[in-house]
């Protein structure tokens, strides 16, 4: 009788936590690294921050979340949980649609408890090398090490990614920046207001994070100023603020702390805070050029998942950006979980090529930038739809792409401010309970 195949899954967050469920589902021997004492990834707070508020030094001190103190989630609990496995109210817990991180973690927990699944995983052990066997694809050698430096080294049958990619700071370079005496940090680092009470402050980006992070800044600073890349933006104080200011992008600065705008206007800050997002950053993986990252594009992968000369051996779960990630992540579970059982057929190597080099020269043609590659642009529902074919579970429910169209309309829009508890919750109610009746 064969052994079953043997799978190292690398990180216990969302994404190695819901694939772990399903490579057992399979049947499949698993095995999952995790760097910390902890599970949830980055939904895990921790109030300290990497060693270079920046992120710029690499070999800075690197704290793993992102998290900030009053983060809630940016989609409301009924798309947070997995299909089967809903994401509940519990007593004494955050009933808001938009629940804080401590709620997120807290199912996270549940799930893995409920599932099982905490035995599969080696608390503390982080992941240093992984790299095939003697060029074959169904042989990988793991290598991970503890805090106090103990090595272990194994050889599995398939590797599955599942790290991250909220911890490696993405900072614009601006000129003058490497002589400006203020200080600068990246929303990675931001946990609480109070550092910058009394300062002026210069926030670059405008998604989620940069609308929160700015709001809660000026409860305390003397100014915010919001710097944008969106070519609708005027040099505008605004609305329901006495201290908040938005502007084109920062042209430059200078030595006396001059911030200057596209717009044409300027200020002395105190503070740069870089909202500007995260890149993909896999320094164990050795994959001899295969596998490469540019301009944080990670490829070539098919379906954002299969390496196509590597698979289905080596994978990555949860790459895919501006989605449903509970449900995507979990749907792209179920698709390596079966593809690695045998019982879901991957294209040939060259008919997965085909696929990728086709997708890339769409982007293009659409007008993105590589470092877009991984942003679903609106075809979020297309891709989870297409996933959920290949395991042979029906298109989602309508309610939910409604749903989810509904809760990004305030980032399409610029008004994020308060929308979370704008939300019209009996409207939503509704709609879910007739979509059950219906199906009944």
């Amino acid at each position: 009788m064969s052994h079953p195949l043997r799978v190292a899954v690398i990180g216990a967050g969302v994404a190695g936590l819901a694939v772990a469920r399903e490579l057992r589902r399979e049947g499949l021997d698993v095995v999952v690294f995790e760097k910390s004492h902890h599970l949830g990834g980055t939904w895990r707070y921790d109030q300290r921050i990497d060693s270079d508020p920046v992120g710029s030094d690499p070999n800075r001190e690197v704290v793993h979340t992102s998290l900030y103190r009053s983060l809630r989630t940016n989609l409301p609990r009924q798309l947070m949980g997995f299909l089967d496995y809903p994401f509940p109210d519990r007593p004494d817990g955050d009933w808001r649609t938009f629940p804080g991180h401590e709620e997120v973690l807290w199912f996270l927990n549940k799930f893995a408890d409920e599932f099982g699944l905490l035995g599969l995983i080696r608390f503390g052990w982080e992941v240093v090398r992984v790299e095939r066997v003697a060029e074959r694809r169904d042989s990988w050698v793991v290598e991970s090490r503890t805090c106090d430096s103990v090595l272990s080294r194994e050889i599995v049958g398939a590797v599955v990614v599942c790290s991250g990619h909220f911890t490696q700071p993405r900072v614009p370079t601006i000129p003058g920046m490497e002589k400006w005496p203020g200080y600068q940090i990246h929303s990675h680092n931001y946990r609480v207001p109070e550092p910058f009470r009394d300062q002026v402050v210069v926030v670059i980006g405008f998604a989620s994070s940069a609308t929160d992070i700015s709001i809660e800044i000026a409860t305390v600073a003397k100014e915010v100023h919001i710097a944008t890349r969106s070519p609708d933006v005027k040099a505008v104080k605004l609305a329901n603020h006495d201290n908040m200011w938005q502007h084109k992008m920062v042209k430059c600065v200078s030595e006396d702390r001059l911030v200057a705008f596209d717009d044409g206007s300027s200020v002395y800050a105190d503070v740069i805070l870089y909202c500007t997002g995260y890149k993909h950053h896999y320094p164990f993986l050795e994959t001899n050029g295969i596998v490469t990252i540019e301009d944080n594009r990670v490829g070539p992968l098919y379906k954002h998942v299969f390496p196509p000369a590597l698979a289905p051996w080596l994978s990555f779960i949860g790459i895919p950006e501006k989605d449903i990630i509970f449900q995507m992540t979990e749907l792209q579970c179920k698709w390596v979980a079966r593809v690695l059982s045998g019982k879901v057929l991957l294209p040939t190597e060259k008919e997965m090529m085909a696929y990728v080099e086709e997708y890339y020269q769409q982007i293009e043609k659409d007008g993105f930038p590589r470092h877009m590659t991984h942003y679903l642009h609106f075809k979020e529902i297309g891709y989870c739809n297409w996933l959920a074919a290949e395991v042979g579970l029906l298109p989602r429910e309508p309610w939910r792409e409604e749903m989810y169209l509904e809760s990004i309309k305030p980032l399409l829009l610029g008004t994020l401010e308060n929308y979370r508890d704008q939300w019209d919750d009996a409207h939503w109610n509704a709609i879910i309970k007739d979509a059950s009746l219906t199906q009944k």
